[in-house]
């Protein structure tokens, strides 16, 4: 954390300016003014006041923890060289060795962070078995360790626990030796001989940590850049691999680029420059280290010239030890649209800072997510008990990504996502869940015609499919995928419970013209109209009731007891008629839900949740229901505790009723459809119209009528 390394580059600037980091020239090497040196001593000041430094009793434990697993590894491997036959003197030289990477071998982890290791084995020792089942159990069976979560399946198979109260993610790879040496250069490209992709690909983690501190000008200050920007992407909702943006390494390596590009500046100069290059950035031109070397070895690397797959990445970060590879491919078109945003907002808040019209803390203000989109997916994850969830947990987040690129596929890139990467628990819920939330808005400036509609049926029907694959799946395992409003953003998930914090107006210079709304209605075929026109009456029949009664009790309070007691009565009557319909809705309403595994507290909750199988609940039978995402104009007015989706508009600033329909998992049928239109000049009939269909707040005008009519008899 100390300057000395800072000094120590600037003493020396001769010697900086004989080498040159990267596959390019610096853009600059001038080293920092007294203005610079100040910014950055108030920079370390503020990492140290917010909590990113371990103390040193943690950094000792961690150091003791590393000691006990590594003996635990070498002990798993010696039983299981003596099961397989092998001499006593085979038993007592067989060895596996423990290397970090991630985080802690950079030197930018804080309290509480995860250790990313690696177990490197002889090659008789491998992962499916030995090391997911019998070491596995080993672990298991241990006080020490507890939340221990296999994830065989990943893209780079991990083993997460606690040890100790310390989070360990345990990769393993099997080389091609008998006797794994003590002291193993990992960095050694012989390491690769004879081993698969996926040990290829948990060996690169070490590999690669090791090669950015040695091609990084100076060490102290990459780290202290690196833990602020660390910082500045979890504050504001960019710092997850898993769910399409950037994670760890991802981010040192961006970082490292630009020490690379200014080698004399210190971390204030470095955090500014790092934003003022990736906003200008070309993306997808890639970020790279040092040149991408082939070998003899034959791995695949990252070559768009020759791999077309390649030329889908939409911000390749190379990563800089062979076989060189695209640390980023998880990102989609969403996820680049939303850090190119993240991007310009840290510019412009450097920008004020450099001026001094702001301080550090400006720039690390929370990214207010939930005041940002008009309509969100809730992902609702369900399990038995607390083990069971945090398996369950992290499989469904490994596939949100996934959801987030078939939506991009099947809408053209025309319906943009946001996943938010951060879960939320209601504490006063009973069960063991948690639920992931989803931005949605259409893609800002496409031109919208009439009629056009977002079908994502198929999609999340796809993605729950995907979702139920997972092998470890276990009974009570679920998942509920429902579509919420801003407004009936649930209180759990927003700081002290509020579920709406004033928004501030936008300037002048950046109000947009008028968006199309996205509108969905029931469609029933050629009674499309006349069907819409009921559902809305009905919706709308509760909040139109209290206003009429409203009329018709200060009408009565200005006449006498006769006159009142008449309007009581033709009140009376019409309440029933219009409350029984509308309680008859939620009856069904609570009735579908209890039937679909939701507890007693899900159902109270249900104006805000809404799963999709709540769309059962339509006046007309579930096989005729049909619903739809269109563009017009006119957005229709529905009641808030409807499951009829209104509209959805794409610019969030206004806290107008907005919405796409509900997506969801549905164990026994097909997602609802996805077809019905509203067009420019589809409106509700008159009062009339509505009286003759037989509309009880219709009926209810009429009788207000009559009864000032009788009232004026009774006078005379």
């Amino acid at each position: 954390m100390s300057n000395s390394g800072g000094m120590m580059a600037l003493s020396q600037p001769s010697q900086l300016a004989a080498k040159q980091y990267g596959v390019t020239k610096p853009i600059s090497r001038a080293g920092p003014t007294a203005a610079d040196l100040q910014r950055t001593l108030e920079l370390e000041k503020f990492l140290v006041h917010s909590g990113l430094y371990e103390s040193e009793e943690e950094a000792a434990k961690r150091e003791e923890v590393l000691l006990r697993l590594g003996q635990i590894v070498k002990d798993w491997v010696k039983q299981l060289t003596g099961l397989r036959g092998y001499t006593d003197q085979m038993v007592e030289e067989a060895n596996a060795v423990i290397f970090t990477f991630g985080s802690y071998r950079l030197g930018v982890h804080g309290p509480g962070a995860d250790i990313d290791t690696l177990c490197i084995g002889p090659s008789y020792v491998n992962r499916e078995a030995d090391f997911f089942f019998v070491l596995h159990d080993i672990l298991a069976n241990m006080d020490e360790v507890s939340e221990l979560q296999p994830v065989p399946d990943a893209h780079v198979p991990v083993m997460k626990f606690k040890f100790d109260g310390i989070s360990i993610d345990l990769l393993y790879a099997s080389i091609s030796c008998l006797v794994v040496p003590e002291n193993l250069d990992i960095s050694d490209v012989s390491v690769l001989y004879n081993v698969d992709e996926p040990t290829v690909r948990s060996l690169n983690g070490c590999r690669v940590a090791d090669q950015i501190l040695k091609l990084v000008p100076n060490v102290e200050h990459f780290r202290t850049t690196l833990r602020c920007l660390k910082f500045w992407a979890k504050r504001r909702g960019v710092y997850s691999n898993v769910t399409g943006f950037l994670g760890g390494v991802n981010w040192a390596i961006l970082v490292a680029r630009v020490c690379q590009l200014y080698p004399n500046a210190v971390p204030s100069m470095l955090v500014s420059r790092f934003f003022r290059v990736y906003t200008q950035w070309r993306w997808p031109n890639p970020v790279m280290l040092c040149p991408i070397e082939e070998n003899e070895l034959g791995f695949s690397v990252w070559d768009p010239r020759k791999k077309p797959c390649d030329r889908t990445h939409r911000m390749p970060i190379i990563t800089p030890a062979y076989p060189c590879m695209n640390s980023s491919y998880n990102v989609s078109t969403s996820t680049l649209r939303v850090m190119m945003e993240q991007f310009h907002y840290g510019n412009k808040i450097c920008e004020e800072i450099d001026l001094t019209k702001a301080c550090w803390s400006r720039m690390f203000e929370p990214y207010l997510f939930f005041e940002s989109y008009k309509n969100y997916l809730q992902v609702d994850i369900v399990a038995a008990d607390a083990d069971d969830l945090r398996t369950w947990k992290g499989w469904v987040e490994s596939r949100l990504r996934q959801l987030t690129l078939m939506i991009e596929r099947d809408t053209l890139g025309k319906l943009q996502c946001h996943p938010y990467p951060h879960d939320y628990v209601d504490a006063s819920k009973q069960c063991a869940h948690c639920a992931f939330f989803m931005g949605l808005q259409r893609k800002q400036g496409e031109t919208v015609q009439e009629g056009q509609q977002f079908d994502i049926r198929d999609t999340v029907d796809e993605f729950r499919h995907s979702v139920n694959m997972y092998m470890f799946w276990r009974p009570g395992m679920k998942i509920h995928v429902s579509h919420v409003r801003r407004r009936q953003i649930p209180s759990y998930v927003l700081p002290n419970g509020y579920n709406k914090r004033p928004r501030p107006s936008k300037p002048t210079s950046q109000v947009e013209e008028p968006v199309k709304s996205f509108h969905v209605t029931e469609v029933y075929g050629s009674e499309h109209v006349d069907g819409t026109r009921k559902r809305k009456n009905e919706d709308m029949a509760g909040e139109k009731y209290d206003v009429i009664a409203k009329r018709l009790s200060s009408s009565a309070e200005s006449h006498d007891p006769i006159s009142s007691n008449i309007l009581d009565k033709s009140v009376d009557i019409l309440r029933s008629s219009t409350r029984n319909r509308m309680c008859l809705f939620e009856v069904n309403r609570f009735e579908v839900l209890a039937s679909n595994g939701f507890s007693a507290d899900a159902m109270s909750d249900a104006q805000k949740v809404r799963p999709v199988e709540s769309i059962e609940l339509s006046y007309r039978g579930k096989n005729d229901l049909d619903k739809g995402i269109a563009s017009s104009e006119q957005e229709p007015e529905c009641a808030s505790n409807s499951s009829v989706i209104t509209s959805a508009t794409s610019d969030g600033g206004s806290s107008d009723d907005a919405g796409i329909e509900s997506v969801a998992d549905c164990a026994e049928d097909n997602m609802v459809g996805v077809e019905g239109t509203v067009r420019e000049g589809d409106e509700m009939g008159s009062l009339q119209d509505a009286a003759r269909e037989g509309d009880p707040v219709a009926r209810l005008e009429n009788t207000v009528t009559s009864a000032k009519g009788l009232m004026q008899q009774v006078r005379s």
